[in-house]
């Protein structure tokens, strides 16, 4: 075989993945239900502090304990936005990130959450406690999930609970990783 026919022979195995793939992506694949967010978020009620139970990982949070996300009105109607972790440990160094979120309609179930201008996210309140005492928070293609707690723990019967509503909106739920806490 000579170079020119080894490289386009050995290309031939990727060109035919990648159609696999693209097939699949373009219909091959069931489709979730129909996700839905909670009918009203009082922001006011909501703002505080909020310690992450478990979440979908994401890449910047590689080594993170103890996270937190903090939400502070503001007199502009924006949400300010501080999440927190400790780094390896719960002695560890502390890391944060400053945002902003904005309401996208007038449910305040949808927001625009911006950490670095001009990359702004979509997240959606998918469940409430009537006493904002647990949330469920999602994304419209299901790409990020966290279950959040106003304290460090919940119990596990209310864990399975809260998973189990994310698995009725069409979350994976075999990617949630539980978020190490303080114990109390």
């Amino acid at each position: 075989m000579t170079p020119r026919a080894a490289r386009h022979h050995s290309f031939r195995p990727a060109l035919l993945a990648v159609g696999a793939l693209l097939a699949l992506a373009c219909g091959g694949a069931p489709s979730s239900p129909p996700q839905s967010t909670v009918p009203r978020v009082d922001l006011g009620r909501y703002a505080g502090t909020w310690y992450e139970i478990a979440s979908f990982p994401m890449y910047f949070q590689r080594g993170c304990v103890a996270t937190t996300a903090t939400y502070t009105p503001r007199g502009d109607g924006k949400i300010g936005v501080r999440n927190r972790c400790l780094d390896e440990s719960f002695d560890g160094e502390e890391r944060s990130v400053d945002g902003i979120a904005w309401p996208l309609d007038e449910t305040n179930a949808k927001l625009a959450v911006q950490f670095f201008w001009p990359f702004t996210g979509d997240y959606w309140v998918i469940a409430l406690d009537p006493d904002y005492r647990w949330a469920v928070v999602g994304h419209p293609e299901r790409d990020y999930l966290w279950i959040l707690s106003r304290t460090p723990q919940i119990d596990a019967a209310l864990y399975d609970e809260l998973v189990g509503r994310a698995r009725a909106q069409g979350y994976d739920v075999s990617r949630l990783r539980r978020t190490p806490q303080p114990e109390r």
